[in-house]
Parts: structure tokens; sequence; C-alpha cells
């Protein structure tokens, strides 16, 4: 089994128990270059919220999309659409990442903004 591959059956695993629990998740990807979050409704098919270090106005903040100041910028981007939305509690959905660096940094300002996980 090759890095992805665990990755990908970390991600599976922790998708199928959020579903059990039905509850709206908070999905985060990274690449080396960016980090994606979006929120996801109950039954998966459809995105209430979505943040990235694409967006313009991230991009005016951050001269690099891809270390720990700009994961902290989307957590609190996603935060804050996500209270526009009306969600205030989620599942947090790491898509098979170590709960480690950009990962934590995006948590940790959702949940400094006002988000329950």
């Amino acid at each position: 089994m090759d890095k992805k591959q665990a990755r990908l059956r970390r991600a599976r695993k922790t998708r199928a128990r959020i579903a059990e629990l039905k509850m709206v998740r908070l999905t985060v990807y990274r690449t080396n270059s960016h980090i994606y979050a979006q929120i996801i409704d109950e039954t998966g098919s459809k995105v209430l919220a979505s943040a990235s270090t694409l967006e313009a106005e991230v991009r005016a903040d951050v001269s690099n999309g891809g270390n720990v100041a700009a994961a902290a910028v989307v957590g609190k981007r996603i935060a804050e659409k996500a209270k526009a939305a009306g969600i205030s509690t989620v599942a947090f959905d790491r898509s098979g990442f170590k709960y480690h660096g950009r990962m934590k940094a995006v948590a940790d300002a959702a949940r400094e903004h006002g988000l329950v996980f």
C-alpha cells in the first residue's frame, strides 16, 4: 500500500463515520501550493460554502498559498461563510491527512471564529 492509498483509506473510514452521524461536514484538502475547504450537507450532494487560497481576497492577504498562515486565513473565511449560511456545528473531515500543520491551522482558525466540531 503506497502513501496515497493509505490516505484514501483513512479518508474513506472517516467519511463513513461522518455519514453515520448524519452531520454537515467541513472537508479540507491540501496540495503543495494551495488549501481548500468546503462545507458539505448531510447527504454529501451539495456544497453549502467553500473557501480556498485561490480566491482573490485570500491571495491579496497571503503571498504563499501552501503555508500555515494561508491555512489560517482559509479557516477564518470558511467559518465566516458557514455563519452566514446559518451553520454552526460541523464534523471535521481532513481527507485522510494527518492532523498537523496546515490541517491543524484550518481547524483552529475555524474554531476561533465560531465553528463547533
